[in-house]
């Protein structure tokens, strides 16, 4: 399972005439979104849901840092996007890295302090199975379209000792896996898969892949449950 951008089966369509609408590969897409574009998503459900890229654009608030205090020791932020919770978590003194597959992503965390390597969460990483925390912040659960295989891999990653800290969706959110696509600058990314996860139902999805959830929070609107090893 690779976030692979595959040469489109034919020309990109037009939804009007006068209107354009390029396909793109997602990484091509994003990094305009990371640029400061605006960005949205569609296929997550009945409406355009907008990206808030330019919040990831920013240095951490106290939201993040709500999440970030249960982090617990060395950390992986998978998915780390532009690195405002890796940059974060190095500013407490805490050895972190930051992964994501978009070149732009890496630089831009790079360039404000952060450790961070262009890769997949399903390649072979750095201090695989000696992580004490691996975060999945921004919805990152939903990497692949495919919760249970993504924390099963996340298991792997941390020491058996270790917790995954898990953003997800609030209550009434039910669990759900979509073709979707991003859209900025004029540009739609190609599809792809994508989970979306509620605060209901990860309990069910965590136990599946291994795991059990021993605290759940609200920071500021936003959902987070730590994970560690089923009994």
């Amino acid at each position: 399972m690779r976030h692979r951008d595959l040469l489109p089966p034919r020309a990109a369509r037009r939804d009007r005439v006068d209107h354009p609408v390029v396909e793109r590969p997602f990484s091509t897409v994003f990094s305009y979104a990371l640029q400061g574009r605006p960005c949205t998503v569609l296929g997550l459900g009945d409406t355009v849901e907008p990206l808030p890229v330019e919040a990831w654009r920013r240095a951490a608030d106290e939201h993040d840092d709500a999440i970030l205090d249960h982090c617990q020791g060395p950390t992986l932020d998978i998915g780390c996007g532009p690195g405002r919770m890796t940059a974060a978590l190095a500013g407490r003194g805490t050895v972190a890295l930051g992964i994501d597959v978009v070149d732009e992503a890496v630089g831009q965390a790079i360039g404000r302090g952060a450790t961070a390597l262009r890769r997949d969460v399903f390649d072979v990483l750095p201090g695989e199975g000696r992580w004490a925390t691996a975060l999945l912040a921004d919805g990152n659960v939903g990497i692949g379209g495919d919760p249970v295989a993504l924390l099963r891999r996340v298991g792997e990653i941390v020491d058996p000792r270790g917790r995954a800290v898990v953003e997800v969706r609030g209550p009434g959110v039910a669990a759900r896996t979509s073709w979707v696509r991003i859209e900025s600058a004029g540009l739609r990314s190609r599809p792809f898969r994508w989970a979306v996860v509620g605060i209901d139902h990860v309990a069910g999805v965590a136990s599946r892949a291994g795991w059990r959830v021993v605290e759940r929070a609200c920071h500021g609107g936003r959902w987070c449950v730590v994970l560690e090893a089923a009994l």
